[in-house]
C-alpha cells in the first residue's frame, strides 16, 4: 500500500512545499485548500502520484466536517495541519468574524482533523501528525513594542504546541508520532494576504521549513523550531514548564497571603 498524506493549506507556501516534497518521495496525496484552480494545477503537474483534490474552507463547519470525514475513513499515513490565517490587529479592533476564522482554522480544524485520523493510525500502528504553528507561540512575555498586535493568533499557535506535546505523550508506544513545527518568518504569500510587506525582512524558505520538519521527525523531535540553532533553549523552556507544573501545592503561595 502506498503512503498517503493529507495536507491542508496546500495551495501555496509551506503546504505546497510539503506536497512537492512528499510527491517526490512517492506519497499519494490528498491536498486541501480554498483555491481549487491551484490544487488542480498541482495535480496535473504530478501525474506520477495519485493526487486527490479537495476544495474546502476550514474556517467553516462544513469544510472541517468534509475533511474530517476523509481523515476518518482513508488510511492516511501522514496528516499535515498547515492551513492558516493571521489577522494581525489589536483584539479590540479584531472583527468577530475574523476572530472566529482564526480560531476555526488554527484551533478547531486541527483538533477535529487530528481527532478523526488518530484512531485509524493507532489501529494500524503507524502514522505521523504534523501541526504547523510558529515561534510566535513563545512570544507571550514580549513587550508590545517588540511584537505586532497578534493576541488571538499567538494564542492559537500556543494551543497547537501544547496539544501536540500532550498528544504525542498520550500516543507513546502506539507507532503514531506528533510534531509541531514552529518557524519564524517564512517567505510565502501568508503575510502578503494580510497586507504586510516583509520583503525587506530576512525570511526562511518554505522548502527549508519542510526539510526541518522531516529531519526533526527522524530525530524524534516533538517541537521542531527550524530557525533555532541551539535546541537547548527549547529544552530549557520545557523543563521550566515542568518545574512550575511540579511545584504546585494545594497551599496558597506565600506571596498571595495578606500580612497582618
Amino acid at each position: 500500500m502506498n503512503r498517503l498524506a493529507l495536507i491542508t493549506g496546500a495551495t501555496s507556501g509551506i503546504g505546497r512545499a510539503f506536497a512537492e516534497r512528499l510527491a517526490a518521495d512517492s506519497h499519494d496525496l490528498v491536498i486541501v485548500g480554498r483555491r481549487k484552480e491551484r490544487l488542480d494545477e498541482f495535480a496535473e503537474a504530478h501525474p506520477d502520484v495519485d493526487v486527490r483534490v479537495v476544495a474546502a474552507d476550514l474556517s467553516t463547519g462544513a469544510g472541517i466536517d468534509a475533511v474530517a470525514e476523509i481523515c476518518a475513513t482513508e488510511p492516511l499515513t501522514m496528516l499535515v495541519n498547515n492551513a492558516g490565517v493571521a489577522h494581525y490587529m489589536p483584539l479590540a479592533d479584531l472583527p468577530a468574524d475574523k476572530a472566529a476564522e482564526l480560531v476555526n482554522v488554527k484551533v478547531l480544524a486541527p483538533t477535529m482533523l487530528t481527532r478523526a485520523v488518530v484512531a485509524g493510525m493507532r489501529e494500524r500502528g503507524a502514522g505521523t501528525i504534523v501541526n504547523m504553528a510558529g515561534m510566535i507561540a513563545f512570544s507571550g512575555p514580549a513587550p508590545h513594542s517588540q511584537m505586532p498586535p497578534r493576541v488571538v493568533y499567538a494564542g492559537t499557535l500556543a494551543y497547537l504546541v501544547a496539544m501536540s506535546q500532550t498528544l504525542n505523550a498520550e500516543l507513546a508506544g502506539t507507532g503514531v508520532n506528533v510534531q509541531v513545527v514552529c518557524p519564524g518568518v517564512v517567505a510565502t504569500e501568508f503575510h502578503e494576504r494580510q497586507g504586510l510587506d516583509l520583503s525587506m525582512v530576512p525570511r526562511m524558505s518554505a522548502e527549508d521549513v519542510v526539510t526541518a520538519s522531516l529531519r526533526g521527525l527522524e530525530l524524534g523531535e516533538t517541537v521542531c523550531a527550524p530557525g533555532v540553532a541551539d535546541a537547548g533553549l527549547l529544552e530549557a523552556i520545557f523543563q521550566a514548564d515542568l518545574a512550575a507544573f511540579g511545584a504546585q501545592s494545594p497551599e496558597l503561595a506565600p506571596r498571595y497571603r495578606v500580612s497582618g
